[in-house]
């Protein structure tokens, strides 16, 4: 029988549920049997994605989200006993999970109550350093707090210099984690194809920002002389497609078809989120950033991007259609040749 493997992602955008999938591949490949679990689109995703895989429903955090840059911290802070809650009500479904499913082994993409002092249990992130400007201090404590009861934390970035994630993965008091920079994942690859799209956006995130920024790019780019192809990252039960010129509009888009797009693109508009970080390295690709108002981490990525002359970008309340004339200044990605060694890191499962 199969030793069956555990993999939850958090539901924040779909970026957690999107760099889940090559290690849920990687699982298979090894002779492994994943077992999935999270909730909201997230779930929608990767049931789209690994049709013939278990997919469980986790308690969803239920977070709201600001429409203000200003309150997005606050907001966020003022939720953390729900949170709470929420981690606790997740860690009872988890144990449930394991009984009901002789669960042999856990990945935990930033759910902090998805582990097992039983069962080996591993936590993914890049941020061991939670930036949240004059808190950041109290965020990192409560992020270290949950960090701590894991087995293993895998850091899907390079150890030194180049990285994708500046400070975030790095430059941080190691209090005890066993940590291992596992690499970048992403599950694109680079392919050779003719150019279709002047511009792709490709959005994501949560609620209201996502739709702020759909409306604000749908607006600005209306006028634009080439070929824009518009991905809302809305997963959604059918997909959708509009052709109203100059875009073509996806409501979203698998893997595949993601993948060929991406490549036959010529610049990128995107948040900038981590796993769209990873993505676009990998791909080598010129872009432009717009991260979500509020969200340091995004804020912090951006910069260090922006200031390494990497990637172009700019505040969402800034973004005009002039700002695109300054990415022919900035160097873009030059792709990503790392390869992970998912079999050594699976040992941890076959005690």
């Amino acid at each position: 029988m199969k030793k069956r493997i555990l993999v939850a992602p958090l539901n924040w955008g779909i970026g957690h549920a999107t760099r889940c999938i090559p290690i849920i591949n990687a699982l298979i490949d090894a002779g492994f049997e994943p077992i999935i679990a999270s909730d909201g689109q997230a779930l929608d995703l990767l049931k789209k994605e690994f049709e013939g895989v278990t997919c469980l429903t986790l308690p969803a955090y239920n977070v709201t989200y600001a429409k203000s840059k200003t309150w997005f911290k606050w907001l966020m802070l003022w939720q953390l006993p729900k949170i709470k809650k929420a981690i606790k009500k997740e860690h009872r479904a988890t144990q449930k999970i394991i009984t009901d499913y002789n669960i042999k082994g856990i990945i935990s993409d930033n759910r902090m109550g998805v582990l097992s002092k039983t069962v080996p249990s591993v936590f993914i992130t890049h941020q061991l350093n939670v930036l949240s400007g004059s808190t950041t201090k109290l965020s990192t404590y409560f992020h270290d707090h949950y960090l701590k009861a894991f087995d293993e934390c895998w850091i899907p970035d390079f150890e030194n210099q180049p990285n994708l994630s500046g400070n975030l993965g790095h430059n941080f008091k190691n209090k005890g984690l066993n940590i291992k920079y596992i690499g970048p994942l992403s599950r694109l690859e680079k392919i050779k194809v003719k150019p279709k799209y002047d511009i792709m956006v490709l959005l994501s995130g949560p609620e209201p920002q996502r739709t702020i920024l759909e409306e604000k790019l749908l607006s600005d780019l209306i006028n634009y002389k080439g070929k824009v192809m518009f991905v809302r990252g809305k997963i959604e039960a059918e997909q959708t497609v509009m052709l109203e010129s100059p875009f073509t509009i996806y409501n979203f888009m698998q893997t595949e078809e993601l993948q060929q797009t991406l490549n036959k693109s010529e610049l990128v508009i995107s948040r900038s989120g981590y796993t769209t970080v990873m993505d676009l390295a990998k791909l080598g690709k010129q872009a432009f950033f717009i991260p979500t108002p509020g969200q340091f981490e995004q804020e912090y990525l951006a910069e260090y991007l922006n200031n390494q002359g990497v990637i172009a970008s700019c505040s969402q309340e800034d973004f005009t259609l002039k700002q695109l004339e300054r990415v022919t200044t900035y160097s873009g990605f030059k792709g990503l040749t790392n390869t992970i060694d998912f079999k050594a890191l699976f040992l941890l499962f076959q005690a």
